[in-house]
């Protein structure tokens, strides 16, 4: 492996290394809070960075190391292809009902509609989905050991957020856990 595509892979993985460890952080101390920020701090900084210098590394590594792994190419474009349109759509529906800082881990509203009534955490459903299909259609060993540690911190973000949304909104958000999935489940694909 090359100096640059090395190094590339090492970045995303130090980057969700951080951000892992920051929402263990707070998931498991009862004094430190990294995730949600709620305004903006060097928490807020530091995880934007995390993310953004991730990104920049998915990108690289798949620009890299594309197509290097196993799949046919029917499995990847097909499964990929639609997995990763699926979870963009599912994303970008559910970003949407929030004003662009709320959705960046600042104070904002609780938001129960839309997508929010059949899941909390729309967003994440949509980033997980999508980042499969991504690592799918790349069909490469490191893009899909980065967009595993992306789901990872995915799939940690709510027990990080669940506290401050309780503290943030008391009863309200108590009513909605009670009758909303975490992520997906029977409630979410019920007809009304």
């Amino acid at each position: 492996m090359a100096l640059l595509e090395s190094a590339t892979f090492a970045l995303g993985v130090a980057s969700a290394s951080v951000i892992i460890g920051t929402l263990l952080v707070t998931i498991f101390s009862s004094s430190w809070r990294f995730w949600p920020p709620g305004e903006l701090t060097w928490k807020y900084h530091l995880h934007w960075v995390c993310v953004g210098s991730f990104n920049v590394s998915l990108v690289g590594t798949a620009v890299f190391e594309w197509g290097t792994w196993v799949l046919p190419a029917p499995t990847k474009f097909v499964v990929g292809g639609v997995l990763a349109v699926v979870g963009v759509v599912v994303f970008t529906t559910s970003e949407n009902s929030f004003e662009r800082h709320e959705t960046m881990g600042l104070a904002g509203d609780l938001h129960t509609s839309g997508l929010y009534a059949r899941s909390r955490n729309p967003q994440y459903v949509g980033m997980i989905v999508g980042i499969v299909g991504f690592a799918v259609v790349v069909d490469s060993l490191l893009v899909t050991i980065l967009a595993l540690l992306h789901v990872s911190w995915v799939l940690l973000l709510p027990f990080a957020e669940e506290p401050w949304l309780q503290d943030e909104f008391g009863e309200e958000y108590r009513r909605y856990k009670q009758q909303v999935p975490r992520f997906v489940g029977v409630q979410t694909f019920r007809s009304e």
